[in-house]
């Protein structure tokens, strides 16, 4: 579920091995999965290649709506076969209102989740050994409706986007716990001003780019991607530049290319993808000519998109089309030629995640409240349904681990 990924990074250690064994065998043990081994349970890395994994159950957590009709009653728990595809549902977290995003820590010990209300608010709780995850503490965002969350690559700052009030905030993170801090900052999006249609600003997402030093927020009022220098020691947002897409555009979610040197951007109101040149040095964001989704005329919402770790295809979800686009990704990364579009086999595709060994997609149905599978093949790109629908309540949000 990260939209961009570290460059570098070392293995877990010992101790943190351990601890994943014990987690991930914990989760699955009370949620009636099978055993996971030490590999199952370390979450993959970026610039390696994907790991066979034995036959097993992981776990899989589901992001909702709690305060609208239809919804479900907090963070949902499913496990997922690891041959098959298929999930099971295994419990619910209550606790967290709204909780329509989810991000895992680096380390794994700990799950974030928005509060996508007026009085918007970031929740941490921690993945206890002997038992489902428990809530650690809840903290403001100081805006509007948060509807997008990450963790730095350094596990010491939470980031959040509040979709309502236009503005991106930061949170400490205590090493020990993964429990959230006070507020360090609040940047509201003031300039350029809104897009056409738009009533003001509204932070769709908050990343940090594989360089590591520089965080990119996404601003669908305002047409713009706003690129940051966080400070690690105050955890302050220090801008750095911004690019602006066309009027009316809509940039909705962006993600990079392994290289770190270009980032795909898909724009929910005008119904396009951009390729976009990222420089590494400067953190400037440079977007290139919008693209077609394949899904004809009109606007078909996408939502989200994704890149196969080996940087060779991506998908976009289509919530309007109820499809999902696939792209070769060409030329180092600078070109994306659309393949055609596949049914999702839902109903308002809002979030898609891959497994973390990447053999299977999944895509969170939000109106149809189901979540549908597909098995990925890393060569050639396809994607099969791994069978039928699985019933959640409104899911928006999908995060295998």
């Amino acid at each position: 579920m990260t939209a961009g990924r570290s460059g570098t990074q070392t293995g877990p250690g010992p101790d943190r091995r351990r601890f994943l064994r014990t987690v991930a065998a914990s989760v699955a043990a009370t949620t009636g999965a099978g055993l996971l081994t030490a590999a199952d349970a370390a979450p993959a890395r970026a610039g390696h290649r994907a790991v066979r994994r034995p036959h097993g159950t992981r776990p899989l957590f589901l992001g909702t709506y709690t305060s609208k009709e239809g919804g479900g009653t907090g963070i949902g728990l499913a496990g997922y076969d690891t041959a098959t595809g298929q999930l099971t549902a295994t419990g619910v977290v209550p606790g967290v209102a709204d909780p329509s995003y989810l991000a895992l820590g680096p380390s794994g010990r700990t799950l974030y989740a928005v509060d996508e209300q007026q009085q918007g608010a970031v929740t941490a709780l921690a993945l206890t050994p002997g038992g489902p995850p428990t809530v650690l503490g809840t903290r403001s965002t100081g805006g509007a409706g948060p509807c997008h969350l990450s963790v730095h690559p350094t596990g010491r700052w939470l980031l959040s986007a509040n979709y309502l009030s236009g503005s991106v905030a930061v949170h400490p993170v205590d090493r020990a716990t993964g429990a959230l801090g006070e507020r360090t900052d609040l940047v509201t999006h003031t300039d350029p001003p809104p897009g056409p249609g738009q009533d003001g600003p509204h932070a769709h997402q908050i990343v940090t780019a594989p360089d590591g030093r520089h965080v990119l927020a996404v601003d669908l009022g305002n047409d713009t991607v706003y690129t940051y220098r966080l400070d690690t020691g105050a955890g302050k947002l220090r801008p750095s530049s911004y690019a602006t897409l066309r009027p009316g555009a809509g940039p909705r979610h962006l993600t990079f290319h392994p290289s770190g040197s270009f980032a795909y951007l898909a724009n929910e109101v005008d119904n396009t993808v951009v390729v976009c040149r990222y420089d590494l040095g400067s953190g400037r964001l440079t977007p290139g000519a919008p693209q077609p989704t394949g899904t004809g005329p009109g606007t078909s919402y996408p939502a989200q998109i994704l890149v196969t770790r080996n940087g060779r295809f991506a998908f976009l979800a289509n919530r309007g089309h109820n499809s999902l686009t696939r792209y070769a990704v060409e030329a180092g990364g600078a070109r994306l030629r659309l393949l055609d579009t596949v049914p999702v086999g839902g109903d308002f595709p809002r979030h898609i995640a891959f497994s973390p060994d990447e053999r299977w997609l999944f895509a969170a149905n939000q109106k149809s409240g189901s979540v549908t599978v597909f098995a990925v093949d890393a060569r050639r790109g396809t994607l099969t349904s791994a069978g039928a629908p699985f019933a959640a309540p409104m899911p928006v949000c999908v995060l295998p681990w």
